[in-house]
């Protein structure tokens, strides 16, 4: 018998399946066989499933411990506690981002098929991210768990779980963006800091989270252009609105470019 022959033969019905497992590695293999299901063509897609605004809580192993994103344990990158504690980190941004993928598809009705099939795309990647920095984590001696994390991702996720408009505003271009930001100065400390090994993993996260800002920009954009609305204009007051996390730099202008932001975006982050 097929290992998932118990799920839902309809998408997004299986998406919010693998959302509510709690066991993490269970979700990232779950995820990469419905990636396969779907190719197989095992699969429908029901777009106009009634949307949800319930509050849906993923599934989530015991540990690691959730704290306040002032009260995460943070440790010298000098020492092989604090480069496990770096990777954790990066192994639960992960966990998350799978999860939201999977809320952007299951979630949202009627919508063009390929915005399922870009976020299925989307889960698929975050679930071999997760795995590889997950063994990574492992070969120094530790696991996901060891250490306290925060979920202010989920929160943002939560907020916007009404209207897919900021959902695409707030999460993939405006907090995950961040992360074309940060993620070539972290993967220089941690080489630095002796840990080589992790190069080779954050150069395919960093390529494929271009690809998954473009997405979120792709569809803001569709969005924008269905109401009716200016895009940069409708951004900032989305921004406003829900008090997003500031903008900072340094910013990484070229990852920026080749995910979608215009050169009038790109200028007015300077401001």
């Amino acid at each position: 018998m097929p290992p998932d022959s118990h799920l839902s033969n309809e998408l997004r019905q299986a998406a919010l399946h693998w959302l509510l497992e709690n066991d993490a590695v269970q979700k990232a293999a779950g995820v990469r066989r419905l990636v396969q299901a779907w190719a197989a063509g095992e699969l429908g897609l029901d777009v106009g499933m009634a949307p949800s605004n319930t509050t849906v809580t993923p599934g989530h192993p015991a540990r690691p411990e959730m704290v306040s994103p002032l009260d995460v344990q943070r440790r010298a990158m000098n020492t092989p506690e604090g480069r496990a504690a770096m990777i954790h980190a990066l192994v639960h941004i992960e966990f998350n981002a799978i999860n939201l993928a999977l809320d952007a598809l299951w979630r949202f009705a009627e919508m063009p098929r390929d915005y399922y099939t870009d976020w299925l795309q989307v889960a698929d990647e975050e679930a071999l991210h997760f795995t590889l920095l997950a063994d990574h984590l492992n070969t120094q001696g530790y696991a996901y768990g060891d250490f306290s994390a925060h979920n202010g991702l989920w929160d943002m996720a939560v907020r916007t779980q009404h209207d897919v408009l900021a959902r695409m505003a707030l999460l993939p271009r405006t907090m995950e963006a961040r992360g074309l930001d940060v993620t070539p100065g972290t993967r220089a400390k941690l080489i630095q800091a002796g840990d080589s090994e992790v190069g080779p993993i954050l150069d395919i996260v960093m390529r494929d989270e271009i690809g998954h800002v473009a997405i979120g920009n792709r569809w803001f954009n569709y969005l924008c252009e269905q109401r009716g609305l200016e895009p940069e204009a409708t951004y900032a007051e989305l921004v406003s609105k829900y008090n997003a996390v500031p903008r900072r730099g340094p910013f990484n202008l070229e990852a920026r470019r080749a995910a979608g932001f215009s050169e009038q975006e790109l200028a007015r982050l300077g401001l």
